[in-house]
């Protein structure tokens, strides 16, 4: 298995073939053709790399070394200005294939940073939220693409989506070949405007299911460039609905990855052009949850006020890629705010009441919410109780092939750790410590 890349330090090396060690020297070296010195070491390096921001003289010197202007430094920031951060393709321009290309012929990577900024996913945020869409005129050349075929396509696309989680892990390659098939026919057939927009919307709905595929395995720089694709396909596509989702998807990663504050800014443009009741109700939830993780309780609340509000209007039928949006989850993830701003009690209640009428087949789901309920059981001091949960997402988690949800129970550890001694606990630790 790769190593796993975890700063876009790290990847900034491995764009280059240098080690740790190697980099150090090479700062050194740059220090001296200032007629300075740095004390650069390996171990500083990998401080960098983990939990430590470098000095105003240290990124200076790192931007020598990487060759990147000092003027963006200074307007991104650490880490944001490395190389490897690349820079969203804007709506509007007729990238719309080229973005879903590079999207499905990416690798699985291991990186669990983003490629892009915050800046920038919230400048691609805003683009979709004031630029109309502009079809382009069907393919001239090419051979004429069957709608029958597109019809198969679309179905194919429906049923794997609709399978059991636990399925869904021997479905990667199947929604991986079904993209690629898709692109080929934008980028190659003959087809009418009509045909052109449902293969967008194809499209668009297959690199937002892989994207989740790529997010629940911890493979965010593939998740990001796919769900980004969903954003160029769906607008497209014109379908703005979609385009939300792709879009909340993305700030549901930033919130994933502790950037709350750019999420919050991609939901609030998200929501501007969405219209679905139960769309709308996912969008203000998950906007909730940014506010709740910066600690902007009347935010919050307002923002679960209106996702319930929202969710309780519902007569139209939800888009697919949220009809699964249901009151276990308004219930779970209004008590994980609620958790975030101290109301233990009130958490415990609307988790525990969500995950009792969670339908069986969305066991992913489950997993995640009993992890929910591990985390507020030990804000609340009952150690015993939080064990349990937690040996249960995990058991479950480790039965449908779930990584992201055994990265939450062990992200859990070290809260552990001081009630060793304690029933449930010293199980759960040496399950922990054994898969380790």
């Amino acid at each position: 298995m790769d190593e796993l890349i975890r700063h876009p330090l790290a990847y900034a090396r491995w764009l280059h073939g240098w080690s740790q060690t190697e980099l150090a020297r090479r700062v050194k070296e740059a220090a001296r053709r200032r007629d300075r010195r740095a004390g650069t070491s390996r171990q500083r390096v990998s401080l960098w790399e983990t939990s430590v921001t470098p000095d105003e003289f240290s990124q200076d010197l790192l931007a020598d070394v990487f060759d990147v202007p000092h003027d963006r430094v200074t307007a991104l920031g650490w880490p944001h200005w490395l190389p490897g951060q690349e820079t969203p393709a804007p709506l509007g321009t007729g990238l719309t294939v080229t973005v879903l290309r590079k999207a499905a012929q990416m690798a699985v990577d291991r990186r669990t940073f983003l490629t892009y900024t915050p800046a920038a996913l919230s400048a691609l945020a805003l683009q979709w939220a004031t630029i109309d869409p502009a079809l382009a005129a069907g393919a001239t050349n090419g051979r004429p693409v069957d709608p029958t075929f597109v019809d198969w396509l679309e179905k194919a696309a429906r049923d794997l989506n609709s399978l059991p989680t636990a399925h869904r892990q021997h479905t990667g390659a199947l929604l991986d070949g079904h993209l690629t098939t898709v692109v080929d026919l934008l980028e190659h057939g003959s087809y009418s405007s009509n045909l052109e927009t449902r293969l967008h919307a194809l499209a668009a709905g297959l690199s937002q299911t892989i994207g989740w595929h790529r997010f629940d395995h911890e493979h965010h720089a593939a998740a990001n460039r796919h769900w980004h694709a969903a954003v160029h396909a769906a607008h497209q596509a014109g379908d703005t609905d979609m385009g939300a989702g792709a879009l909340s998807d993305i700030a549901y990663q930033n919130i994933w990855l502790g950037q709350p504050r750019a999420a919050a800014e991609g939901l609030e443009h998200a929501l501007s052009r969405t219209t679905n009741p139960t769309a709308r109700s996912l969008l203000f939830l998950r906007k909730a949850r940014a506010h709740a993780m910066l600690q902007e309780s009347r935010a919050c609340y307002r923002d679960l006020a209106q996702a319930e509000k929202s969710l309780n209007s519902a007569t139209d039928a939800a888009p697919r890629w949220c009809s699964w949006m249901s009151p276990a989850d308004l219930a779970v993830d209004s008590g994980r705010c609620l958790a975030e701003l101290g109301n233990t009690k009130q958490a415990h209640r609307l988790i525990t009441e969500g995950i009792a009428v969670l339908p069986p087949a969305r066991n992913k789901t489950r997993a995640v919410f009993l992890t929910y309920e591990a985390e507020n059981y030990l804000r609340a001091g009952d150690p015993e109780q939080a064990a349990a949960a937690a040996a249960t997402s995990l058991s479950l988690a480790h039965r449908i092939n779930a990584p992201r949800c055994i990265a939450m129970v062990r992200d859990l550890e070290p809260q552990f750790a001081p009630h060793a001694r304690t029933a449930n606990v010293s199980d759960l630790l040496d399950t922990l410590r054994a898969a380790s």
